[in-house]
């Protein structure tokens, strides 16, 4: 096999190469060190830093393209089944037959099989094959593929302000790409009493909260247990992805908008932001915050 057409290893990535070892001489790894200059208080120097890195990585359904997304080149499966289920793509994980990434020169291709009947469906819809890092509708041709309005949420989770402060306090901890280089968001799956058990990081915030909800999934973990925190604001896609799951409370560090609101409000999902240890402000349904 040539090394323009590596699969990439099944295996969890190592904490210290930061990636997924290939079955051939290149690897894509989410950090690099390049060589810097620094300048911090009045004095110069030659260093080295971490940089996260980005990949083009191309979504394939059923030997077809679909979309091209910008993101952080790791947790490529549980991003595959996190994007499949919360675009509406499949129904279920088990309509997600097989995944398997591809090395390119320029990126990552990542090959997904779904049901015919699933397929024939998706290939209905246009698609604009480019995503950028910063964009969560990037690919909807029309209004009526952006904006999807998912079933309500069920009861969900109850949670004491104490437990969503000492999950902030610990956030930091968890972001291990983000202490290297400062520059990935993270979406954070936190159970009460427990504290996080899962994280995932991508310089997309969208991205992140796919590959989390691909983990989750996987890992049959009980989505009325637990809330998810983001280190983004709370954009419109990111409480769509959380309902579409059933996921019924979303905290975001940063601001929402008002059509993330307007969602929140309709699917019954509980909506916070700006969250901090010692402050936070609940714009839907606050019925699962106890004080």
């Amino acid at each position: 096999m040539s090394d323009n057409n590596c699969i990439l290893s099944q295996s969890k990535p190592s904490p210290t190469s930061g990636g997924f070892a290939l079955s051939g001489k290149l690897r894509w790894l989410a950090t690099k060190t390049y060589p810097v200059e620094r300048w911090q208080g009045g004095v110069w120097q030659q260093a080295k830093d971490a940089v996260i890195e980005e990949a083009p990585v191309a979504l394939f359904y059923n030997n077809v393209p679909h979309v091209v997304m910008l993101a952080t080149p790791l947790d490529l499966e549980d991003f595959a089944l996190g994007f499949s289920l919360t675009e509406g793509i499949i129904g279920s994980p088990s309509e997600l037959n097989f995944v398997e990434a591809y090395h390119r020169e320029d990126g990552i291709e990542l090959w997904m099989r779904i049901p015919p009947e699933r397929f024939e469906q998706l290939s209905h819809k246009e698609r604009n094959l480019t995503g950028r890092t910063g964009c969560g509708l990037c690919g909807s041709a029309t209004i009526a593929q952006a904006v999807r309005h998912p079933p309500p949420v069920g009861k969900g989770v109850s949670v004491t302000v104490e437990a969503l402060r000492q999950a902030l306090r610990s956030l930091e901890e968890h972001q291990i790409l983000n202490k290297q280089t400062g520059a990935v968001h993270g979406s954070a799956w936190v159970v009460p009493e427990k504290g996080i058990e899962f994280i995932r990081e991508d310089v997309g915030r969208h991205n992140a909260l796919d590959k989390l909800i691909g983990a989750l999934v996987k890992s049959g973990a009980d989505r009325d247990k637990g809330f998810v925190i983001v280190t983004s604001r709370a954009s419109f896609e990111m409480v769509q992805k959380c309902a579409m799951v059933g996921i019924s409370l979303m905290v975001a560090i940063s601001a929402p908008t008002g059509l993330a609101i307007r969602l929140a409000e309709e699917t019954g999902l509980t909506l916070i932001g700006f969250a901090r240890e010692n402050r936070h402000t609940v714009y839907a349904n606050s019925q699962r915050l106890v004080l």
